[in-house]
């Protein structure tokens, strides 16, 4: 069964939340722990409690995100023939 389509920005911010939190959270812990016996466990332990925070984060923060976008890209020119 496929998600509908209206639900796109929730999945998109689950997956990015996801992957964000996941990389983010085992470069910390190796940054801070180094290769230890036990990383890949703590690494888990830290990506759940991080990916708990991201998802609702990103999903509140992404209308601010797109505003501040639009208010520093410039629109693009029309080609004039004059």
């Amino acid at each position: 069964m496929m998600i509908p389509s209206r639900y796109s920005p929730y999945v998109f911010s689950f997956f990015m939340s996801l992957l964000m939190s996941g990389v983010m959270s085992f470069c910390i812990t190796a940054l801070n722990l180094g290769w230890v016996t036990d990383l890949l466990l703590l690494w888990l332990k830290a990506w759940s409690a991080a990916f708990v925070i991201a998802f609702p984060t990103i999903v509140l923060v992404t209308p601010l995100v797109r505003k501040l976008v639009t208010l520093v890209i410039s629109a693009p020119k029309q080609n004039s023939l004059v």
